[in-house]
């Protein structure tokens, strides 16, 4: 009886068994529109292959190929020539020791500075938050001008230090400088991770703790740091590989002793013919690589803190003691890093500022310079950037979604391909532009791709690709499938519950990967400076530097910085917002 009602009701029956011809017919009708959209999925996969293949890893294929094949076969000898020449291997030593250096200063500043703003309650505590964040808002290249005015050899420090001690302190000079400079820019990666990870852990595990007898500094090394490990990990590498990748820096601090300034130089002076100039790109993108791939595996072994909670850990209260306390440590910890700030501002109005404290002689002529004789730096910087992020929009909403909600094969090529930026320093992206794309003739304009203005908004958009994929696939994360699929029982296809549904509902995300990705193309100097055609075509990082070179002064590059300063500050604002609401963190790897 049972067998008979199951057959009668279709449960459980194969269309040729107790149903008729009819009635399987929908069931026929539903496979038949699930394939009517696979095809479309892969040739939309097969698309944007074809066209980050051509934008990202043909590029970087013609580096590596130059570097590591001769004649048809691969070889090691520019690689062992390389390791032959003292110069190059003094590069690759103070690369790897400004990396590390960076990031074990970077940590003496930006544990404690996350213990604060996440362990302790006490008046300002927000406030200083934010301050933490603010060198992200100075391009570092700046920032190294801020900082030669004012701890330079006669900058404002160490004028006060000779007048009043009879003696002065080297901090600028060399490769010290460089690490400096890149230390106090990038120390926000390491607190903004390693707070994100005290904040996110169990509560019970730190009272267990304090119930053994574990207390003060033996809690924190013994369970907090341990558990904190993973975040603090990610951001110490992404430090990592944004101070090997940094060429304004050294540039403006007329220092060359590192790869990505030889990288440089070999291609200014000798040309695209040098192949040393490809191998030190090779081993830029092996180093930039390795780290991508540690904190990979640093943030896959976090998971055993992020377990459910007890409850929200409450930030423990301070006496008025230790409120100073407080106070007295970040204004320590946190007040050199802001220098560059008021530096950049006074630079960019003064008009005397030479062996003395502060300028002795104030203009606003420097801003008559840039915003009505030279104005082209500020439009074209806001239609390169504008166009890349818009492009990146696209893209990263596309890509997102066949990354989650995708069927087609070729996904996770999508999404390795579409990540590789985040580790191909711009330097290196630069050389194989310039290598693929110098000949390439543009329909319509009759001129190669690289002596136009689009091959900028390009390296842009395929630089900045990973924020707006990211952005976008974290916040389709959060959206129910349901509410597509409802549109689908509806009638709508596919495309048509992207576009009304999906898409809407993810634009916050979205944005905020779109508004990342315009305020680190409106000050990105490593790829720029290599591909700017004219210099009626450079945007706003590329006036910086040419007017710190120049004799015109160091006045209009200064109020170029303070442009971009503002620039970074109002998307870095929005982003963080729009990224707050949608329960995420801006900056965390």
């Amino acid at each position: 009886m049972t067998g008979d009602s199951a057959s009668r009701s279709g449960v459980g029956a194969r269309p040729d068994e107790g149903q008729r011809p009819e009635e399987a017919q929908p069931r026929r009708g539903v496979i038949h529109v699930q394939a009517r959209w696979i095809d479309p999925e892969r040739g939309l996969v097969a698309g944007l292959l074809l066209l980050l293949g051509a934008g990202i890893l043909y590029p970087l294929l013609q580096v590596l190929s130059v570097a590591l094949v001769e004649d048809g076969w691969p070889t090691a000898r520019p690689l062992l020539a390389f390791f032959g020449r003292p110069l190059f291997v003094e590069a690759l030593v103070n690369t790897l020791l400004s990396g590390v250096l960076a990031v074990v200063f970077g940590s003496l500043i930006g544990v404690p500075l996350a213990l604060l703003t996440v362990r302790y309650a006490f008046p300002g505590r927000a406030v200083l938050g934010t301050l933490a964040v603010l060198p992200l808002v100075i391009p570092p290249f700046v920032g190294a001008v801020a900082f030669q005015q004012i701890l330079g050899r006669s900058g404002t420090v160490n004028l006060l230090l000779l007048e009043r001690f009879g003696f002065t302190v080297p901090f600028m000079e060399g490769l010290t400088g460089v690490i400096l400079v890149q230390t106090l820019h990038y120390f926000p990666f390491i607190m903004l991770n390693t707070a994100a990870s005290l904040a996110a852990l169990d509560r019970s595990l730190e009272e267990a703790a304090q119930n053994l007898g574990s207390t003060g500094f033996r809690l924190f090394r013994r369970v907090l740091l341990p558990l904190a490990l993973p975040g603090y990990a990610a951001g110490a590498l992404l430090t990592f590989i944004r101070v090997i990748d940094d060429l304004g820096t050294p540039l403006m601090l007329n220092y060359t002793k590192l790869l990505a300034p030889q990288a440089y130089v070999r291609v200014t002076t000798v040309g695209l013919t040098d192949v040393d100039g490809y191998v030190i790109c090779v081993i830029l993108v092996a180093l930039s690589l390795l780290a991508l791939w540690a904190s990979k595996r640093a943030l896959s072994r976090g998971e055993f803190a992020q377990q459910p909670r007890v409850g929200e850990a409450p930030a423990v209260r301070l006496s008025a003691r230790g409120r100073a306390a407080a106070w007295a440590v970040a204004v320590v910890l946190l007040g050199p890093a802001l220098l560059p700030h008021v530096g950049i501002v006074l630079l960019s109005v003064s008009k005397l500022w030479s062996l003395s404290p502060l300028p002795t002689v104030y203009t606003a002529a420097h801003y008559d310079e840039i915003l009505f004789r030279a104005p082209h730096f500020i439009w074209n910087t806001l239609r390169y950037a504008l166009l890349a992020a818009g492009i990146d929009v696209a893209l990263g909403a596309v890509i997102g979604w066949l990354l989650l909600r995708g069927r087609a094969r070729g996904r996770q090529w999508l999404d390795l391909i579409a990540t590789m930026p985040l580790a191909i320093p711009g330097v290196v992206i630069a050389v194989g532009y310039l290598r693929v794309f110098h000949g390439w003739t543009v329909p319509g304009l009759g001129e190669p791709l690289t002596s136009t203005w689009l091959i900028l908004v390009i390296v842009y958009a395929m630089r900045r690709l990973p924020y707006t994929v990211r952005g976008a696939y974290a916040a389709l994360q959060q959206l129910p499938v349901d509410l597509e699929e409802a549109g689908q029982n509806l009638g709508a296809n596919r495309a048509r519950t992207f576009v009304k549904i999906t898409l809407p509902l993810m634009a916050r995300g979205l944005l905020a990967g779109g508004l990342l990705a315009f305020i680190s193309s409106a000050v990105d100097l490593s790829a720029t400076i290599l591909l700017v055609p004219r210099v009626e075509l450079g945007p706003l990082s590329y006036g910086i530097y040419l007017y710190m070179q120049s004799a015109v002064g160091r006045g209009p590059g200064a109020a170029l910085g303070v442009v971009a300063i503002l620039l970074v500050a109002a998307g870095t604002w929005a982003a963080t917002a729009l990224t707050r609401r949608s329960g995420g963190s801006l900056f965390r790897a």
